[in-house]
């Protein structure tokens, strides 16, 4: 349990109970952390984005939990798609363990679930983003998506899990149909993190902590976001009331749910 859900739960039990699901259009209620970037570095293009993610405390009920690296797809033609890659605790899988590497095609091209290549891991032929993957709650995993060697135009993303080293690639995303090949001209745009809960707002409190957020520009140099601003799904949008943010001792991002809020909505927080 982290520093920051003893400290809530000091002051308020185990949170303020707030009862029902979280009623988005998709069942979820989610909150978010978007990059802030230097200025100096905005004018130029991302080709990679990584970032490691720690499930603290995990989830004790049997819904859907997705924390997840995003960012935009983009090419000379504009941005084809957003991406979305990271852990879930999915009944659906053993141990309730999966990954993800799945996104959706922009609205000028359609807003369908976007195509992408057979993975190596296991999963289910009726959900090809979704795969089974045995992560534990207190281990570090990076989470990368960069620029596809083999496909023009495609994006991979793998996962490693910083205990043992060990490196999986989770699959490639590649543009709608129809979209045009521009080979080399690829760039990925508006990172953020974030954690989507489609259990009830009065679920047990579960953390996770982000760290290591960096990206690599078009001419490989490594750039670091300045700041994260703090995004919460709305109440009348579906959004659990209950959710909180915060920074730990260590420089680290932790999304908890359950707790009392005590970071606003549009909070910038700097990063060391």
């Amino acid at each position: 349990m982290s520093w920051f859900t003893r400290m809530l739960r000091n002051l308020a039990g185990f949170g303020p109970s707030e009862t029902g699901l979280g009623r988005s259009a998709n069942g979820a209620s989610s909150f978010h952390l978007a990059w802030e970037m230097p200025l100096a570095t905005r004018a130029t293009r991302l080709v990679e984005v990584s970032g490691v993610l720690e499930v603290l405390v995990p989830p004790r009920v049997q819904a859907l939990y997705f924390w997840a690296l995003q960012v935009d797809l983009g090419d000379a033609q504009g941005v084809w798609g957003t991406g979305h890659t990271g852990l879930q605790w999915n009944p659906r899988y053993p141990g309730n363990a999966a990954i993800n590497w799945g996104g959706y095609a922009s609205a000028m091209r359609g807003g369908a679930v976007l195509p992408g290549t057979p993975s190596a891991m296991p999963g289910f032929s009726d959900d090809p983003n979704t795969l089974a993957y045995a992560w534990l709650p207190g281990r570090p995993y990076r989470l990368r998506v960069f620029p596809s060697a083999e496909n023009p135009n495609a994006w991979r993303a793998e996962v490693t899990d910083l205990m043992p080293g060990s490196v999986q690639t989770i699959r490639e995303l590649t543009p709608p149909p129809g979209h045009p090949s521009l080979a080399n001209e690829g760039y990925l745009a508006r990172p953020v993190v974030w954690s989507e809960v489609f259990a009830g707002c009065e679920a047990p409190s579960v953390t996770v902590r982000w760290s290591g957020l960096q990206a690599v520009d078009e001419h490989g140099r490594v750039v670091r976001p300045e700041a994260v601003r703090v995004n919460y799904q709305t109440p009348e949008a579906g959004g659990c009331s209950n959710t909180s943010v915060a920074m730990d001792e260590a420089g680290g991002l932790l999304q908890v749910t359950s707790v009392p809020r005590l970071v606003k909505q549009g909070t910038v927080l700097k990063l060391p």
